[in-house]
């Protein structure tokens, strides 16, 4: 399987074990087990694990990996879904495959894709509309996400109630249809109902099983009513996280936990989401995806009282927007192996590759994604906003990549061109 080029990836050496152990296997006497869970330098990692060469030895045969990528806010404003429409070709409303295409084979080379639909889409039965606090995006947004190869598809977010209850469920209806259509896709975040919430998304890939859960710090002062049975999980609800992270943890190889949560518009993780990622850890979380700031942030293992460890990354920032403050207009992509040797379960060889919202001049034409590996010096000309990323004017530039990483991680990246 191609893997993506990783501009920024996590050598921790110094960790020995990572994830949740699923098995435990005792050693024979006189014999030493190989250490896992060990993040090394991605190139020295090969193709093929041993599991899948001829020469595996027979007792391997269940050892399995599962490449993950994660985006972050997939925040469509009113320009992202007018170039949409601008490219449209063949009788098509909107065409978002020109958006994305940049980035297209990075997520259908995954074995599994996630990414937090900042956006309700409403199935057709509202206006769409890209303002903040009222953001509703077209059906052929959803059709794109699957196209393009994304299995997870979360809406624990800020703005999941942007049409109030009725627009959360066309929203349901229309992933539901999705679901109907596409086995094996999840959608997590909003319920019809306690018993839709707690019937836990779980995928088996590789033999590997891995479920995810998907909460919000907050819904931007909306709420559902309260005689509707549908469920949104906060993050307040702390009773609520630990029961469900334990009870999948029962079912699945993997836990992931998206977590949409901070303070926007700052590379600084707070200590109130770095004690939440701990606890979420703690409970069996096996990796947390953080949205909702809108800008990069850092990454880093946490240790578990008995050792273990889970992978936190705190905010990958937005996927794609028409936000055009610079600290806006570079994410991150995620990158990760869920690895089973041995009956251990670890997550290994973490990274992420930033990604820059490219606009073609000052009225905000062609908006499209890029990754870090294909962001020319023409791109930065191009780009002709005066708050590009990469403008010399401006302090948001390459350095800050570096910053950021290695505030909890020092000396743990990997930047290249």
């Amino acid at each position: 399987m191609k893997r993506m080029s990783l501009c920024l990836a996590v050598l921790l050496v110094f960790c020995t074990g990572c994830g949740s152990i699923s098995k435990v296997r005792t050693p024979a006497e006189g014999e030493t087990l190989p250490q896992t869970g060990t993040p090394v330098p991605l190139e020295t990692i090969p193709a093929e694990t041993a599991s899948e060469t001829e020469t595996a030895a027979p007792d391997t045969a269940a050892d399995s990996k599962v490449s993950f990528v994660a985006v972050g806010d997939d925040l469509i404003h009113k320009r992202v879904y007018e170039t949409a429409a601008e490219h449209a070709e063949n009788g098509e409303a909107y065409n978002f495959h020109y958006c994305y295409q940049n980035v297209a084979d990075t997520i259908a080379d995954a074995d599994l894709a996630f990414i937090n639909q900042e956006t309700v889409i409403c199935g057709g039965e509202y206006e769409i509309s890209g303002s903040n606090l009222n953001f509703c995006s077209p059906d052929e947004l959803g059709d794109e996400l699957i196209d393009l190869g994304f299995d997870i598809i979360n809406m624990a977010n800020n703005h999941v109630l942007d049409k109030g209850s009725d627009g959360m469920r066309a929203c349901l209806d229309y992933w539901d249809r999705q679901v109907s259509a596409h086995p094996g896709l999840l959608v997590l975040g909003a319920y019809r109902d306690a018993a839709d919430r707690d019937d836990y998304r779980i995928t088996e890939v590789n033999g590997i099983k891995v479920g995810v859960l998907g909460y919000t710090e907050h819904t931007n002062g909306y709420s559902l009513p309260a005689d509707s049975e549908m469920e949104i999980p906060y993050t307040s609800d702390r009773e609520l996280m630990q029961r469900q992270i334990g009870e999948l943890k029962e079912q699945a190889d993997c836990v992931v936990v998206s977590a949409h949560w901070g303070v926007e518009d700052t590379h600084v993780v707070t200590d109130a989401v770095k004690s939440l990622a701990q606890d979420l850890i703690d409970w069996g979380a096996d990796v947390i995806i953080g949205t909702g700031p809108h800008t990069l942030q850092t990454m880093e293992y946490l240790t578990r009282p008995d050792g273990t460890q889970g992978f936190v990354y705190y905010s990958l920032g937005n996927f794609i927007s028409g936000q055009t403050d610079s600290f806006n207009m570079v994410g991150g992509m995620a990158e990760f192996d869920i690895v089973r040797k041995d009956g251990v379960v670890t997550i290994e060889a973490p990274g992420l590759m930033p990604v820059i919202t490219q606009y073609d001049d000052g009225n905000l034409s062609n908006v499209r994604v890029y990754p870090y590996n294909m962001y020319t010096d023409e791109l930065v000309a191009q780009h002709g906003l005066p708050y590009s990323p990469w403008g010399t004017a401006k302090v948001w530039n390459r350095d800050v990549i570096r910053t950021i990483i290695e505030e909890n991680v020092p000396g743990a990246y990997r930047l290249t061109e």
